[in-house]
């Protein structure tokens, strides 16, 4: 039926009180699915497999964690500071061409042309994964 917990009587209201407090927050909790979604872009996240539109695309390991952090916030717009953050882990320097690099292989092996592009640049702010319009 779903329960994982168990409070024998007698019990102190106090005691029932953090059970439920603690089973709310887990309850918040979000789930980290092992297969991510965007359109007909999917990247299984156990066995470090990506396909566009039914074709395995091949990427670097900076590659794939540039668009596992671009799956996991798709539709929204995320900054290049966030993605050097996500990504190589450390501050953006703003004179780096380095994001522009990886986003531009990124984008010819997921965005090739016989498919709408996803990959897409939010001038003077960063990038968004997902449908234009």
């Amino acid at each position: 039926a779903g329960g994982d917990d168990y409070l024998p009587k007698p019990f102190a209201p106090e005691e029932m009180v953090v059970r439920l407090e603690a089973l709310l927050r887990r309850r918040r909790t979000p789930q980290n699915p092992s297969v991510l979604r965007c359109a007909d872009l999917e990247m299984d996240l156990l066995q470090q497999v990506v396909c566009r539109n039914g074709q395995m695309v091949n990427l670097s390991p900076t590659e794939f964690s540039l668009l596992e952090f671009l799956l996991r916030n798709s539709n929204q717009v995320v900054s290049r500071t966030m993605l050097f953050e996500a990504v190589w882990g450390y501050y953006f320097d703003p004179g780096t061409k380095l994001i522009d690099v990886h986003i531009a292989r990124l984008r010819k092996k997921i965005d090739t042309a016989d498919v709408p592009p996803l990959v897409h640049t939010v001038r003077g702010v960063g990038y968004v994964l997902g449908r234009s319009g």
